[in-house]
């Protein structure tokens, strides 16, 4: 799964990578990206088909919901294997795909005892990881409209399944035209493990309280008696 990530790259050089078109949006720079919070993501404006660069929220919110939007489940996340058949997700996946930019993720190791051990996880590349999402628009009955967004996740490539089953679908570049529909292509078969080479290693236990967002969050930790840390990489 992805429930947490961290961006550091900046606003003008995300704007770079993705060449969006629109004014950039300013956020500061996160270790400890939670739900509910919001996040840079690059969709096409399906009228003009530029990409643009927008802050929306993380935690999807369909547009067809009515009455309270408190009492609606908000996925984070979204199944690849369901993304084109469930409720939640379908419409989105015909019309609302999005790329969510993140510099890595977190993910939460279960050891032995049952202790969790968090690890950060980075391309080895050091290049921006572009992961697949959808997004949607939904509108209350005042008219506010909230944008919100989830990542699509898919099973773990065997460099990352001692961590954790799943893993977000990391698109590269190539694939970036096919999946926000600039060009024709099957989205769909875009939803696999990534090939891409991974920097995995295990990080302080502070990322787990969501008001703690700082660079220490992405230090390596030693292991120490009784904590359980192991340091593993991608090959």
């Amino acid at each position: 799964m992805c429930g947490r990530y961290l961006l550091t790259t900046t606003p003008d050089e995300v704007r770079e990578v993705f060449r969006t078109l629109n004014d950039t949006p300013n956020w500061d720079p996160t270790w400890n990206m939670a739900p509910t919070q919001d996040g840079p993501v690059v969709r096409r404006h399906p009228a003009t088909g530029a990409r643009s660069l927008d802050l929306l929220r993380w935690g999807l919110l369909p547009h067809w919901v009515k009455g309270d939007p408190k009492k609606v489940r908000q996925p984070i996340n979204a199944r690849s294997e369901t993304v084109q058949t469930a409720p939640m997700f379908r419409d989105a996946f015909r019309a609302r795909r999005c790329i969510v930019p993140i510099d890595g993720f977190y993910e939460w190791q279960v050891l032995p005892g049952g202790q969790k051990q968090p690890h950060a996880v980075a391309r080895a590349d050091g290049a921006v990881m572009a992961l697949a999402g959808l997004w949607e628009g939904w509108r209350s009955p005042d008219g506010d409209t909230v944008r919100s967004f989830t990542v699509i996740t898919t099973t773990a490539m065997d460099a990352l399944g001692h961590l954790h089953e799943r893993m977000p679908v990391v698109l590269e570049p190539s694939d970036w035209p096919a999946w926000l529909g600039e060009a024709e292509g099957d989205p769909a078969a875009l939803l696999l493990p990534s090939a891409a080479t991974f920097r995995v290693w295990p990080v302080s236990s502070r990322v787990n309280n969501v008001r703690n967002n700082g660079p220490d969050l992405i230090q390596e930790v030693a292991q120490a008696p009784g904590d359980g840390a192991v340091s593993v990489s991608a090959p």
